[in-house]
């Protein structure tokens, strides 16, 4: 699917707002990066390298998630930084890519991120609640390029 298509086939405010009412219970923080073109490497190397060009690895308490998304390619990856990456494990990003890939398939691609970004939300506020002092520093829109 071409990127254009995929991208006016989401509803970003939805996206958006799962993103803001998934941070508020916690101190980490969730982006969304939808890649434009091809994709010729593995999903998850490319967005571990679009994780770290983000700043999303300098956060306070290494707690920032990427849900990465490549349309044309068909590939998608989560990659989640040290601290939430030691709590969690792999298990949970691969149980998020499952899910992501069964309502891809369906072309329910809103539906698919919003419950990726609402399950990583409950993963990072049983491990990292919101205190007092977090501040989100990460920007909520989706980001494409």
């Amino acid at each position: 699917m071409r990127t254009k298509e995929f991208l006016s086939k989401l509803e970003h405010d939805q996206i958006v707002q799962a993103i803001r009412d998934a941070e508020s219970n916690t101190s980490g923080e969730i982006r969304v990066y939808i890649q434009r073109g091809t994709l010729d490497v593995d999903p998850l190397i490319t967005a571990q390298k679009k994780f770290h060009r983000l700043g999303m690895d300098k956060t306070p308490e290494r707690n920032a998630v990427l849900i990465f998304v490549a349309p044309r390619a068909h590939k998608f990856a989560v990659v989640g930084d040290k601290a939430i990456h030691e709590k969690c494990g792999e298990h949970l990003w691969q149980r998020l890519v499952d899910k992501m890939r069964e309502h891809f398939r369906n072309e329910k691609f809103s539906q698919a991120l919003v419950e990726a970004i609402e399950e990583t939300g409950k993963a990072l506020a049983s491990h990292f609640p919101k205190r007092s002092t977090s501040s989100h520093e990460l920007p909520d829109e989706i980001v494409e390029s």
